[in-house]
């Protein structure tokens, strides 16, 4: 409910006087919410946000338009958009009925026109936006995005906002080179294993990361080291001989968490994976 007030100006014969001001209540008959379906992301993450517009009053709004800022970021004179709006993601339902009627305008800002809300009736917008290079993946990391309902029949508009933030968590990769690829027989080679962790927070003891593998051909014996430190057999892993399995110790294997560097001239966010490194060496 919005308070609004009125004052009448008389003048006659170079004089002018008021008269009293008089004050009435409108009463804004739509309501709208935004939410994300999840509140955290991750780098090329898509994010599923949905709008519900009620229309509490008894006469339709028409031709209504949702501008979606996509989580703009103004730095200095430069905007940039964390979130690209996905083509072809847009669900739109009048009362649960999907609809085909609306435009949408990918931007950025997202724009969706023609929305039609009946009396006593509602609306559900679903949409998807991708994560992209200029947003913050580091533990304060967050985008806030904002919607405005705009149009005919609307005192003013609508603004409805989601925030969501990095997701605080290790997120590894793993590759594993020979060296070298040709090796005679009783020769010796070395398996390199790389442990990636594109995530804020690292990978710890109590992630329990471990590494398994299945020797082909069986190496025996075996030597191994992480990050450069010889690791003792039964302590740090374990292996048969016979079978050629191989597996870490869970918890042994811990990995720094990423750092993240922000272009100052372009904006976008570069990944700084940490990495840990296991080898073994063994003999064919």
């Amino acid at each position: 409910m919005a308070s609004f007030y009125n004052q009448a100006t008389l003048s006659y014969n170079g004089n002018t006087t008021t008269s009293n001001i008089t004050t009435g209540e409108l009463l804004e008959v739509l309501s709208a919410t935004k939410v994300a379906l999840r509140d955290t992301y991750t780098a090329n993450e898509c994010v599923t946000y949905i709008i519900s517009i009620i229309n509490s009053g008894s006469t339709a709004f028409t031709g209504l338009t949702v501008t979606d800022n996509l989580g703009a970021i103004t730095e200095e004179t430069e905007t940039r958009y964390p979130l690209d709006f996905v083509n072809g993601s847009v669900r739109y339902y009048v009362n649960g009925a999907l609809q085909k009627s609306s435009t949408v305008v990918a931007g950025p800002p997202l724009v969706i026109s023609g929305i039609s809300i009946p009396a006593g009736g509602n609306v559900t917008l679903i949409y998807q936006a991708e994560v992209n290079q200029y947003a913050p993946l580091n533990t304060a990391g967050a985008i806030t995005n904002t919607a405005t309902i705009s149009g005919s029949g609307l005192t003013n508009d609508i603004l409805v906002s989601d925030r969501i933030t990095a997701d605080n968590t290790a997120l590894l990769t793993i590759s594993k080179s020979l060296s070298p690829t040709t090796v005679t027989e009783n020769g010796q080679i070395t398996y390199t294993f790389i442990i990636q962790n594109l995530g804020n927070t690292a990978a710890t003891a109590t992630d329990n990361v471990s590494i398994t593998d299945q020797f082909n051909p069986i190496l025996n014996p075996i030597s191994a080291a992480f990050n450069g430190t010889t690791w003792a057999e039964g302590t740090h892993y374990t292996y048969d001989d016979q079978t050629g399995a191989f597996a870490t110790v869970p918890g042994q294997i811990t990995v720094p968490a990423a750092t993240y560097t922000q272009n100052p001239a372009t904006g976008a966010w570069t990944v700084n994976p940490g990495v840990s490194t296991l080898t073994v060496i063994g003999t064919v």
